[in-house]
């Protein structure tokens, strides 16, 4: 496999630190752009948990409905690694900046038109066809955002500036997710009738207003230095999805196993254990208040870890937080068992403030380091939403199965998640540190 020569540091770019004027303007349209994007994604996921299952599979006994709401969930997540690919191609091919405005667009009319969709007792077998659609398009959508979002800051940074950097993308996520979750929070409190049949679609529809406010800001940043001195040496004539999976495929596999130990909290915490923990009696409003407090604490998290990755590295603080993963499973899995509000929170909070914080915090570095730049957004993308479509998309319902086996145990999904941490901290620890990678340079 083709190294890279690493130096000291990269060429500084936009600014020599992260307080200009102009890298202030970089870091907020990558925080607030993913925020948006994210906030439209994990708002179907919340949606999914609460009403999909009655409103888009009525007739079906509630287990089966809310397993078919939880697979349409998994169709976005599979379109992921799509979008990666498509908008990854143009995204090195063409610049970063116009890709990402492409990926906006298409997400703020999906989730617009999910909120404006027929039910299935209007239209019948057409409301469900129509919203795996939509969620395909969703999907494809996200697949392109983070890497262009998480690249924009990334190659503007200074190189020792980098992890943290790249973090505001992954900052952006969960922030999404706490707006979402309290959007459709106070809504929730609406009567159930009311509920069901117009107050889930309000938070859709003010997906317009957010992204017309997200093109502002995005509209106003300038494409990367990298990718502009890489534009001027014309080396751009490859495909890039043929160069990541023909000279970069371990890299590849290893960046998406390593991403994938995040996205199983991600999934678990935040899609099946909402619906588990309501099935078992504890309220729903209070549910979405705490998953939204713990997404916000997943933002310190990610805050803190991304700094001590551009001082120790990416590796030693994302083997940590793994470790803590597959101590912390178990203890976790019984909290939700006591189906009541403080045990999902206290469970909540370790899992996604700790665990998904600290790993989720380098990581963004962590795979664009993995690639050199005619390749990077492809290659960032594709590991990185795939690592979301096998981790979190599929968790839903591989911990129902699970569960299910286990007849109605909990303690066969808390043994498969903590082995699932060991083998992404295997994977981290195969790889290159990527810290003192120069990225400027290309592969030797």
């Amino acid at each position: 496999m083709n190294q890279r020569t690493t130096a000291p540091a990269d060429r500084e770019s936009a600014s020599d630190s992260l307080n200009s004027r102009e890298m202030r303007r970089i870091l907020a349209s990558s925080f607030i752009g993913s925020a948006i994007e994210f906030y439209d994604f994990i708002l179907y996921a919340t949606a999914a948990s609460l009403v999909f299952g009655e409103l888009f599979f009525a007739g079906m006994p509630p287990a089966v409905g809310l397993f078919a709401s939880f697979t349409t969930l998994a169709v976005g997540y599979v379109a992921r690694p799509l979008g990666g690919a498509i908008f990854g191609h143009f995204g090195d091919r063409i610049g970063r900046k116009g890709v990402l405005i492409v990926s906006m667009v298409l997400m703020g009319t999906a989730t617009t038109a999910i909120g404006m969709l027929p039910t299935s007792d209007r239209i019948g077998v057409a409301a469900p066809v129509l919203l795996v659609v939509l969620r395909l398009v969703q999907g494809l959508a996200v697949g392109g955002e983070w890497g262009g979002a998480m690249l924009v800051a990334l190659e503007h940074a200074p190189a020792k500036r980098r992890g943290f950097a790249a973090s505001f993308a992954n900052m952006g996520g969960p922030a999404g997710a706490v707006l979402a979750t309290l959007v459709v929070s106070a809504f929730s409190t609406l009567p159930d009738e009311q509920f069901l049949s117009w107050g889930w679609r309000v938070p859709f529809l003010l997906s317009a207003v957010l992204i017309a406010v997200g093109l502002v800001i995005r509209l106003k940043v300038s494409e990367t230095p990298l990718f502009l001195d890489l534009e001027e040496k014309a080396e751009r004539r490859k495909i890039p999805l043929l160069e990541v999976v023909t000279q970069y495929p371990r890299n590849l596999v290893l960046g998406i196993i390593a991403g994938m130990s995040s996205y199983t909290v991600q999934g678990l915490m935040t899609v099946w254990a909402v619906a588990h923990v309501i099935d078992l009696g504890v309220d729903r409003t209070g549910v979405l208040n705490v998953k939204a407090v713990g997404a916000t604490l997943t933002i310190v998290g990610i805050w803190f870890a991304a700094r001590l990755s551009d001082r120790f590295g990416r590796k030693p603080v994302m083997v940590t937080g793994m470790f803590a993963g597959a101590v912390l499973a178990y203890p976790i899995i019984l909290l939700l068992q006591t189906g009541t509000l403080w045990g999902f929170a206290i469970g909540l909070f370790l899992a996604n403030g700790i665990v998904q914080g600290v790993i989720f915090g380098p990581f963004g570095a962590f795979v664009a380091e993995l690639f050199p730049t005619r390749m990077r957004y492809t290659g960032a993308s594709l590991a990185y939403q795939s690592a979301s479509t096998l981790g979190a998309g599929f968790t839903p319902m591989i911990a129902s199965g699970l569960v299910l086996a286990a007849g109605g145990g909990l303690w066969l999904l808390a043994l498969v998640w903590a082995l699932s941490f060991l083998v992404s901290a295997a994977c981290v620890r195969a790889t290159r540190e990527g810290r003192e990678v120069d990225l400027a340079g290309e592969t030797k």
